[in-house]
């Protein structure tokens, strides 16, 4: 059985990393190798040519598709094999496998199951993604070599920003505050409100607050089996918990996206959407290195988390109340791979 889940979207790459060049990815533990065809539609096929199993990534661009570095077979955007130097005749096996491809919100998605199913009304969701009045920041990538559950648990656990995020987004008069949880049938969200409390000093260079005390709700959502969504609002002190409120105060929307490339390592992608500074391209630059830095610190907790477990064979000997929605988000990606398994006739119904 796979440990991941295949018939699902997965990211891929930023559209903009996709010009005139070839770029390789482990996706699954599947080697991939993206590009862009001649009318710019992008393609993505297994790293290997069939001939000698040598990484297609290592070869060129041509009119046709990708040519080989080895031998110069051609492969057009469906992996046919469309020329062979010296030779007629090609192979029916002359053939490599391609995987579906869908662009939106700026990034490339992959489908690494069933080609049959991939069903673009499963892609991800990104609230207010080109709306008036949002301002975006995307591009982000880093790469995290940690299982991608780690990253799911650390995303799905409010209590330990206050203790690693001591120099960016941490606050000690949150860490006491109860967190609650609820679950849907293909999301899960933990989430706490700190009521009537001073503005964070993030939000006070935003807005100028006064004496006014506010409510602030953290809400984060884990969409199976590899979208986070951190909701972060600001509101006045006692004004109605509504949709429309929430807009109306300072509402900052984080997604991640993971992409498993081996079992021990992650391709972690981002984008933050906000309804404050509005074309501000500075704050824009002085956010990005914020998140940058945040997720650096809980990269390196990941990897420390990793080398533990590869050393001892488990993922942990104690459980905590804290563990209840990271918990939760790890059974629904298990369900979610095994389900998978049955309907494709590897695990007896």
């Amino acid at each position: 059985m796979s440990k991941f889940a295949k018939n699902q979207w997965y990211a891929a790459a930023w559209l903009a990393e996709l010009g005139n060049t070839l770029v390789a990815r482990r996706i699954l533990d599947e080697p991939v190798v993206l590009f862009r065809d001649s009318d710019g539609k992008v393609v993505a096929l297994a790293d290997r040519c069939p001939h000698r199993l040598v990484p297609l990534s290592m070869g060129t661009l041509v009119d046709r598709g990708i040519q080989c570095g080895y031998h110069g077979m051609v492969f057009d955007g469906a992996g046919r094999c469309a020329h062979i130097p010296g030779q007629d005749k090609i192979p029916p096996r002359a053939e490599v496998r391609s995987y579906p491809i869908a662009e939106r919100y700026g990034i490339a998605w992959i489908w690494m199951g069933d080609a049959a199913r991939a069903d673009l009304t499963r892609l991800p969701v990104i609230d207010h993604y080109d709306d008036e009045g949002w301002e975006l920041i995307d591009g982000g990538y880093q790469h995290h070599p940690s299982n991608y559950l780690n990253i799911v648990e650390n995303l799905m656990d409010p209590a330990h920003t206050t203790f690693v995020h001591k120099m960016t987004i941490g606050n000690p008069a949150a860490k006491s505050e109860p967190v609650k949880m609820k679950k849907e049938d293909d999301y899960i969200v933990a989430f706490k409100w700190l009521f009537n409390s001073p503005p964070s000093p993030m939000d006070r260079q935003i807005k100028d607050f006064g004496d006014q005390s506010v409510d602030r709700g953290q809400f984060f959502y884990y969409y199976i089996p590899a979208v986070s969504r951190v909701d972060i609002i600001t509101i006045p002190a006692g004004l109605e918990p509504t949709e429309e409120n929430f807009n109306k105060g300072l509402r900052n929307n984080s997604y991640k996206f993971l992409t498993p490339e081996t079992d021990g390592s992650t391709h972690f992608f981002w984008m933050h959407l906000r309804n404050y500074k509005i074309g501000d391209k500075e704050w824009s630059q002085r956010m990005r290195g914020l998140f940058e830095k945040t997720f650096l610190e809980d990269r390196e907790i990941e990897m420390a988390m990793q080398r533990s477990q590869e050393e001892l064979g488990v993922r942990q000997f104690v459980g905590l109340e804290i563990d209840r929605a990271p918990t939760v988000a790890i059974r629904m990606i298990d369900r979610l791979i095994k389900e998978e398994a049955k309907d494709s006739g590897k695990v007896a119904a």
